[in-house]
């Protein structure tokens, strides 16, 4: 059996790029089919992503702090696990939420086709749908938001149930006695600290020289200290270049920088290696649709392809694959088929990395300006010298700002120790906003808070931080 439907827009894929696209082309009065395989939007973010991990990070921190609370005069007794409970506590999770944007799907009238769609021409996809059946759809435009997948190594990574992914990392079915995580990134980290406040002797290997590339050495050294004690250990440029499936468990063998090579036997192999975007058997080939030497789709600020009728976003088009960063593409995309006057050119996309403590950026980071070779001027106030901090016996933190000593501009900022992805965006709106280190500075911040922190080294700039002594040099 087939079915026919027309409609003005068909958004491929219903992850927070996808959804968010089709919810507001929707608010916006356009007649909108969302195509996805699963019940609820929501895609790997929610299902397999950003979501179920930060539930379990939650948790991890959770018994990090009945650990430390022994210095504050509490003492809890070592923390059982029922695996069963926190498996459920997680799926709940991931339930609310997808059934939650069901409901919001529903209550704008979204047409769902259960199932993947696959191009045939610029105006017609075919649906495969979950119940077996087909569909042929006509449309107007078209938004291609399919996501990414993890990406492996071929003829590296065997085929066994010892190799995990992130998203077999993320169904919590096991907790390893021994553990590798390969890629010292930010999945990698924030994964592998779960396990290892879970009870796992966790290793992580890097081929790079230090581990979460693209944020400040200063910003990670600073996680990396506080982190250390929960890992047997992290091996940077260092890397994987054998596996062996044993009785025993998996043998990998490594590669230090030297050329000498060793091996260890784990339990589990945690690859996040990096993604891969889902760009194959969705009918590229029959589209005017360009795909660049790194396998993503080429887009104008408008999120246009060279399909004028098609647009794409999210991790299809490119790094960084943040959700954030696929649901403003979105909406630009929505907004330029409406005919407004919209493009997708933003002066920063804050990253953050959820470990405990955690750590953020955005902005011009400081290494990129000397790369760049160009003069700023950078400011770090050490949470040593917050107040809040130390109520919270936080005082593992460091606000950094990264300004134009010619301007006063703020260009960039970075933030590690707890709530650092909170922190952040206040530096977004700084940097978006062409924000003065002024600004910064005569804005009240609360007391005690760790925002004080970003306005203090705003005030380092001036050299008249309240609590730092550290005249500006001229």
């Amino acid at each position: 059996m087939s079915e026919n439907h027309k409609t003005h827009l068909a958004v491929i894929g219903a992850g927070p790029g996808g959804y968010t696209a089709a919810f507001l082309a929707a608010d916006l009065g356009m007649d909108v089919t969302l195509i996805d395989p699963e019940e609820n939007p929501g895609g790997v973010c929610l299902y397999r992503g950003c979501i179920p991990s930060k539930a379990l990070l939650h948790v991890a921190k959770l018994i990090e702090e009945t650990r430390e609370a022994h210095k504050w005069g509490v003492t809890f007794a070592e923390p059982k696990i029922d695996l069963d409970k926190l498996r459920a506590f997680k799926e709940g999770v991931v339930n609310r939420l997808t059934q939650g944007n069901g409901m919001l799907r529903n209550q704008r009238k979204i047409r769902h086709l259960r199932g993947r769609g696959r191009f045939v021409s610029p105006t017609r996809l075919e649906v495969d749908l979950h119940d077996g059946r087909s569909a042929a759809l006509d449309f107007t435009y078209a938004i291609i938001a399919t996501g990414s997948r993890p990406f492996l190594i071929p003829g590296l990574i065997p085929d066994s149930k010892r190799i995990w992914t992130s998203t077999g990392a993320l169904r919590m079915e096991e907790i390893p006695q021994k553990m590798l995580v390969m890629g010292g990134g930010v999945i990698g980290m924030e994964l592998g600290s779960v396990y290892a406040t879970l009870g796992s002797k966790v290793s992580v290997v890097e081929m790079l020289p230090g581990i979460l590339p693209g944020a400040d050495l200063d910003l990670v050294r600073v996680l990396q200290k506080s982190m250390a004690p929960r890992f047997e250990t992290i091996m940077t440029e260092t890397k994987v270049v054998a596996m062996q499936e044993t009785s025993k468990g998996m043998r990998v063998t490594m590669e230090r920088k030297d050329g000498s090579t060793f091996e260890e036997t784990y339990d589990k192999v945690m690859v996040t290696i990096g993604r891969k975007p889902n760009t194959e058997s969705i009918g590229l080939e029959n589209l005017n649709v360009r795909i660049n030497d790194k396998g993503f789709i080429d887009t104008d600020i408008q999120m246009r392809t060279d399909e004028p009728n098609i647009f794409a976003i999210g991790d299809v088009v490119g790094n960084p694959m943040l959700a954030h960063k696929a649901s403003h593409e979105g909406q630009t995309a929505v907004e330029v088929i409406a005919g407004h006057k919209a493009a997708f050119e933003p002066n920063t996309i804050p990253a953050v990395v959820y470990t405990d403590p955690e750590l953020a950026w955005c902005g011009l980071t400081e290494t990129e300006a000397q790369a760049q070779g160009r003069r700023v001027s950078v400011f770090r106030f050490p949470w040593a010298a917050s107040g809040r901090a130390i109520t919270m016996d936080r005082t593992d933190g460091l606000t950094k700002l990264i300004i134009d000593p010619e301007t006063e501009r703020v260009l960039g900022m970075g933030v590690v120790g707890a709530g650092a992805g909170e922190l952040i965006a206040e530096g977004v709106l700084a940097v978006e906003m062409a924000a003065l280190a002024g600004d910064l500075k005569l804005s009240i911040h609360p007391h005690p808070t760790l925002s004080e922190t970003v306005m203090e080294s705003a005030e380092m700039f001036f050299g008249t931080s309240t609590h730092v002594y550290r005249p500006r040099r001229r």
